[in-house]
This record gives structure tokens, C-alpha cells and sequence, in this order.
């Protein structure tokens, strides 16, 4: 027997198999076809149980799945933005999910893949080099110059093995593809079939897809300019918008569980204090939105300030409190992180940060908060 490598991200169908198999048996209502769990299950599987134990009904019993389980919350949103997010997969529409850098799009996209299909590993990467094979099907080469077009020969794509078997197949960053591949999708999602000239007189001529068979799609508000979807393609999804976390508390848990789960790959402990992490967040929160958690005026830097480099941040923080033990200050190295994620951009960011410390900073200092009043005295770093 083997023993799997060590990875350092799991899908979602492994990090969570457990929950997935209690769900399939603690719920028995009606699944649309193809579906692994009912709609209600999943939005369960994604938004979690709230913290209460579910029982599986009175007498039924699944080997290797356990009485009883707390789901655990996965996504921090809108229930009824997952809600209606299921509803459409159900109707085998195609959904969009929009939104800006760092909201979660392609983690909720992986979970409702891994919930409703049982796999989130059908998927194609949108970029500038994304080819029409990649949505449609490709060829070994080796057994076509040996066999010619064949069956055997034939390399599915992500989309093929989904129509095939009907799942749910992802495509990241749809607007980053070529015009001309995303013409491709519209055919896809029109006739829900795929033909293959090169094997015509076979009945593997043409590929119908399986009831079940649908897409999910991501694109970011930032490069909506890149490849701009046709209305042709607009028509045919779903768009559901994925906003910032709203709330400071929600959002902060959900960095120090990420950044957590970030050390605890690497075998270190994450020993951020609360009051540090909150800091980090509070800021976060502050340039994205362009106004401070009192109602003060805060000047938006141009990067996006997400909930993703908050963990990031939050896991550099944790990194060298656990390799440099006793040698390095938390928050006195938030603020170089601070400017290094506000540069991304716009190096002439620096200055709205600056601006930033200031505002808000100095006057949370000067109301005597102990922790403001240490990021005012470490200005230093950011003028320098």
C-alpha cells in the first residue's frame, strides 16, 4: 500500500470527504440529475450549520459516515447569494460569479463543484493562451500519426469529460480568454454538445451531454477590459456578484482560520495576538472601502485590498513570529507589509498610505488606543 504524497492545498472533494458523505446521507430529498447531494445539502456544505451537531434521520446508518456532525462554514457571505448560485446549477444554466480580486469566486466555484459532482478537477484556466482544444478536445498525437482519428485517440478536454459525464466543469478567468475561444463556450452552452468532424460515421461523431452537465465560470471586475464577453455569451449565465466581506468580525475570523490552516502546512503555530490581527484587518477594510470603520474619509489606494492578501499578510506575520521566535514584533512589521501590498500596483500608492497613517491612524492614537498608538510611532517605515 502507498502512501499519497503530502500536498499543500487539498481539493475541496478530499480536504472535506467526511462532511460530503454525511451530507449525501442526511439528506435524501430530491437531487436534480447527476447530483451527488440535494441543493439544500450543498448550500449546507458551503455555508455551514451554524455551530449546531445535525443527526442523521432516526435509523438510518451508512458505513464509515458518523451519527452526527457540526458542517463547518466554508464561504462568508450571502446565504441567498449560494442559494440562488445552486438554483442555477439545478436549472443546468450556465453561472457566472463576478466579482473583484480576492473574493472567494474560484474557492466558491470549487465548492459547489466538489458538492454537486463529487469533483472539482474538471477545469480550465482562462488566460491569453487558452486554445479552443482546451474547451473542446485534443489528440495524441502519437496514436493518430499510428491509427489515424480514433476514439483512443481522442484527449478530452476538462468541458468534454463533464458533458460526458454529467458534472460541472469550471473555467477561471473567462474574460482573460480570446474572443474566439469564448465563442467556442457559446456554442457549448447553446447546443450542450460537441462534434468531432474527424469522426464522422462514428457514433463518437458527436458528444451530448449528460443530464447534469453544467458550467461554472469566474471573471474579474479588474480586467474586464481584457477580452469583454459578448452579449451572446452573457445571455447564456447566470451572473451572481461576490462581493467583500461586510462584516469586520466575520472577516477577521476568517483571516486568522486561513492564515491558521496556512502554518499549521509548514508545522509552525500561528501566534498572532487578536488585537494585532484585528488591527491588520480594520486597515484592510479601510483602504478598500475608502472610509474607516468611525465614518472618516480614507483616500482608496489603487490596488485592490482584499480579503486574500489579508490572509497573505496575516501568514508572513505568523511565519516570523514562528522562525524568528523572541526577534520580530508582529505589528511592527505591519506596517512594511502594508506598503508592500499597496505597491503592487502603483508605487505612487505609497503615498495614499502614508496618507492613511496620517488620518485614521493618528487619530485612533490620539483617542488612546494602545495598539493604534504603536502603528503612529512605526510612521517612520512608511516615510522612509
Amino acid at each position: 500500500m502507498t502512501t499519497a504524497a503530502p500536498r499543500q492545498v487539498e481539493p475541496a472533494e478530499n480536504a472535506y470527504r467526511e462532511e460530503l458523505a454525511f451530507l449525501a446521507a442526511y439528506d435524501d430529498g430530491i437531487r436534480p440529475p447527476g447530483w451527488r447531494l440535494t441543493p439544500r445539502a450543498v448550500v449546507l456544505f458551503v455555508t455551514g450549520s451554524g455551530g449546531e451537531s445535525l443527526a442523521l434521520p432516526k435509523g438510518r446508518k451508512v458505513d464509515g459516515v458518523p451519527a452526527r456532525m457540526v458542517i463547518s462554514a466554508k464561504f462568508v457571505g450571502e446565504r441567498a447569494l449560494v442559494e440562488r448560485s445552486v438554483v442555477t446549477l439545478a436549472g443546468e444554466r450556465g453561472l457566472l460569479l463576478v466579482g473583484e480580486p480576492g473574493t472567494a469566486k474560484s474557492m466558491l466555484s470549487e465548492l459547489l463543484a466538489a458538492a454537486v459532482s463529487g469533483s472539482s478537477a474538471l477545469t480550465v484556466q482562462g488566460t491569453a493562451g487558452t486554445t479552443e482544444d482546451q474547451l473542446r478536445y485534443g489528440w495524441n498525437y502519437a496514436l493518430l500519426l499510428a491509427e489515424g482519428p480514433s476514439p483512443r485517440a481522442l484527449v478530452p478536454s476538462p468541458v468534454l469529460s463533464a458533458m460526458r459525464g454529467g458534472g460541472v466543469v469550471r473555467v477561471e478567468e473567462v474574460t482573460r480568454c480570446l474572443p474566439e475561444v469564448q465563442d467556442a463556450l457559446v456554442s457549448i452552452l447553446s447546443d450542450r454538445r460537441i462534434s468531432v468532424p474527424e469522426l464522422s460515421g462514428t457514433e463518437d461523431a458527436t458528444v451530448h451531454a449528460a443530464p447534469g452537465f453544467t458550467v461554472i465560470a469566474t471573471a474579474n471586475l479588474r480586467d474586464r477590459g481584457v477580452s469583454e464577453m459578448s452579449a451572446a455569451l452573457k445571455r447564456r449565465f447566470n451572473f451572481e456578484a461576490v462581493g467583500p466581506i461586510g462584516d469586520l468580525a466575520a472577516e477577521t475570523d476568517l483571516v486568522r482560520r486561513q492564515a491558521t490552516n496556512a502554518l499549521e502546512r509548514v508545522n509552525a503555530p500561528f501566534a498572532i495576538d487578536d488585537v494585532v490581527l484585528e488591527a491588520l484587518v480594520t486597515a484592510f477594510r479601510d483602504l478598500r472601502n475608502g472610509i474607516s470603520e468611525e465614518g472618516w474619509a480614507v483616500e482608496r489606494p489603487s490596488t485592490v485590498m482584499s480579503t486574500a492578501e489579508a490572509v497573505s499578510v496575516a501568514s508572513s506575520l505568523g511565519l516570523a513570529g514562528a522562525y524568528f521566535p523572541g526577534d520580530r514584533d508582529p505589528l511592527a512589521l505591519l506596517p512594511g507589509h502594508l506598503l508592500g501590498v499597496v505597491r503592487k500596483d502603483d508605487p505612487g500608492d505609497a503615498a495614499r498610505l502614508l496618507s492613511y497613517w496620517d488620518g485614521a491612524v493618528r487619530r485612533r492614537a490620539e483617542s488612546g488606543a494602545h495598539t493604534w498608538r504603536r502603528l503612529w510611532e512605526l510612521r517612520d517605515v512608511l516615510d522612509s
